[in-house]
């Protein structure tokens, strides 16, 4: 799966990035025979577990009633393609100039929304478009899987049972909640839902209700879908008076040690090392660090961190706190410098 190297995943779904840090050497040993029969024992037992949890019986019969077995679901869980990558051949597919154009008309089209949960998050709308629209291409692009039935089939499926029927209960709550029914509750194949692709755990811990009418529709109410993408990222510690990062030059003989390491061995091992690496702008200037124009740093008072994601030969970028926000979201390079360069492309040329 995705961690630091130059082996990159191209997927957008959020749920990606939980699974970057799972291990999957499981697929060495031999694979469970998976047949429509067990799928529906297994079923049997999901509702029994769901009832023992307190659901009531209508809502596990409701949920359950049209329940199906994705094999394809599986298929890609199982052999989702890698490709070797560089930022250089990566942002291009990513980012194209008709999405540029497109991510800065939905600005200007939804301005006066995003400007008000904007200011009401400390989130800078820029963010929450260049989010958008990678993740489900402005919300076209969001999966037609039932998420009750993607998420357990993947439970089924056994190599991460546990993951997969914890959303399964988070997905249940939704529905108890009332803030989406059963028939329109669809996802991707990993069971990512909405415009901004949640996982159910990640509905029931960031969705906000954005425009008061009681329920959080991540699926068709825009204001539900941006006020939730600008919460995820404010409870992930967002700071509005910052971008996210700039890529950088460095002298011929600077020392590489100073980044963070290309394989530090998941989220909570990154972190420690953005701690310890981490120096002001003013200290890395003194090392010699330049933008890319060769030009001086900005002489402001904050911190950063230097990663390279394709290792030392490649593109290096200083990385701002508002980084960990978005690593937060997708635990990839590539995926943040997607979102921080289409961010950039939405705030240059000033849209008028």
């Amino acid at each position: 799966m995705r961690l630091f190297n130059s082996v990159k995943i191209l997927s957008l779904s959020l749920c990606l990035a939980v699974f970057s840090q799972v291990s999957f050497a499981a697929e060495a040993t031999s694979k469970p025979e998976l047949s429509e029969e067990g799928f529906e024992q297994y079923i049997v037992k999901l509702k029994q577990e769901a009832l023992a949890k307190g659901f009531e019986q209508s809502l596990v019969d409701e949920s359950f009633a049209n329940v199906v077995f994705h094999k394809r679901a599986v298929k890609a869980d199982r052999s989702q393609p890698e490709k070797v990558e560089t930022l250089d051949t990566y942002l291009p597919k990513r980012l194209p100039d008709w999405k540029i154009k497109r991510a800065r008309a939905k600005y200007k089209e939804h301005e006066a929304l995003l400007t008000k949960i904007s200011a009401e998050y400390g989130v800078q709308a820029r963010f929450i478009v260049a989010l958008w629209g990678l993740e489900t291409n402005f919300g076209k692009i969001m999966g037609n899987y039932n998420v009750v039935s993607a998420l357990s089939t993947l439970a089924y499926e056994g190599r991460r049972e546990a993951f997969f029927k914890k959303q399964l209960w988070a997905a249940l709550n939704i529905l108890k909640e009332g803030h989406i029914e059963i028939d329109n509750m669809k996802g991707s194949w990993a069971g990512a839902m909405g415009q901004n692709q949640f996982m159910p755990t990640s509905f029931l811990g960031y969705a906000v209700d954005g425009d008061g009418d009681g329920k959080k529709d991540i699926w068709g109410n825009q204001a539900d879908v941006f006020a939730s993408m600008a919460n995820y990222l404010k409870k992930e510690g967002w700071r509005s008076e910052l971008t996210w990062g700039r890529q950088v030059k460095l002298p011929s003989d600077f020392d590489t040690s100073l980044a963070i390491p290309q394989r530090t061995g998941g989220r909570k091992n990154w972190l420690k090392a953005w701690a310890k690496t981490e120096k002001t702008l003013a200290q890395w200037q003194a090392l010699g660090v330049r933008r890319t124009d060769g030009t001086n740093l900005p002489q402001v008072d904050i911190k950063a961190a230097l990663v390279f994601p394709d290792g030392e030969k490649g593109r290096a970028y200083l990385a701002y706190d508002n980084y960990k926000s978005l690593m937060h979201w997708n635990l990839s390079y590539y995926f943040v410098s997607s979102v921080g360069h289409l961010s950039d492309h939405i705030k240059f040329p000033p849209i008028q």
